[in-house]
């Protein structure tokens, strides 16, 4: 390839890029431009709540197991740790630091652990209640319009959102 054809190539591919806009979005999936991520009929805002309690149980799960099993140990190396350097072994010191470390480093995967579990329960708290005010405001939007929509009778007629007419005393 000559130099000439490179700097063509190049300029060919600049004048492509400055002269298109591209748009981030979703691909709806069923061909038509410009409706990803449009709201439904019947509303797209979910949370795999299942997923979000499977994983902080597992979280959990995984905290009450390194509480049980992996705590073991450290009396033990303490113990012996102590144990070795008053018999004036040096490994006693050495063990002793391992101990201190491995303690350290389980309180810091439980914490992580507890932490997963909490925020997912408090995520899954937040969005249950997030659903319910969007519910609650389409809802009364949805009242709120069939009241002032003359499309769903015959003119003249009462709006049937508004309930059968009450008839007056006297009557």
């Amino acid at each position: 390839m000559a130099w000439d054809e490179w700097e063509q190539l190049k300029s060919q591919a600049a004048e492509r890029q400055s002269t298109q806009m591209q748009l981030n979005q979703l691909d709806p999936g069923d061909g038509s431009p410009g409706t990803a991520g449009g709201p439904t009929k019947f509303g797209d805002l979910k949370v795999a709540n299942a997923s979000l309690t499977k994983i902080s149980k597992s979280a959990h799960t995984l905290y009450n197991e390194l509480w049980d099993k992996a705590r073991v140990a450290v009396p033990t190396s303490d113990s012996a740790a102590s144990d070795l350097s008053k018999q004036g072994f040096a490994l006693g010191a050495g063990l002793q630091h391992v101990a201190n470390r491995w303690e350290e480093q389980l309180k810091s995967l439980m914490d992580a652990c507890a932490q997963i579990t909490n925020h997912l329960q408090l995520t899954r708290k937040i969005h249950a209640g997030d659903d319910n005010y969007i519910v609650r405001q389409m809802s009364s939007i949805d009242t709120l319009d069939a009241g002032f929509d003359e499309r769903v009778g015959q003119p003249g007629e009462r709006n049937p959102i508004y309930g059968e007419k009450k008839e007056k005393k006297g009557e």
